[in-house]
């Protein structure tokens, strides 16, 4: 077996899979941007009708993650609405 052509299968492999890792990044961080942007919007209809507004920083992410639970659980909201919530409290762009 010839081994050059191993290393350039391999080399192409790894070239694919960097491009892949790449592209998924980018999508990932359109969707933070879309969730960032919708939980702006959805914060004023579910959030602050009870709260004053709060900055993103006031609480750790991990504590957001256990005070929106509470709250989605209090409001009944759908669990997309509460992920964008959460996503802009954490300041997520």
């Amino acid at each position: 077996m010839k081994r050059p052509y191993l290393a350039k299968i391999l080399a192409l492999a790894i070239v694919g899979l960097t491009i892949s890792v790449a592209a998924m990044a980018q999508e990932s961080k359109a969707e933070k941007q879309k969730l960032f942007l919708e939980g702006a919007r959805l914060w004023p209809v579910y959030c602050s009708q009870c709260h004053n507004a709060r900055p993103g920083s006031q609480f750790s992410p991990a504590q957001w993650d256990a005070i929106m639970m509470h709250m989605r659980n209090q409001s009944n909201m759908p669990a997309e609405d509460a992920r964008a919530i959460k996503e802009y409290l954490k300041g997520g762009l």
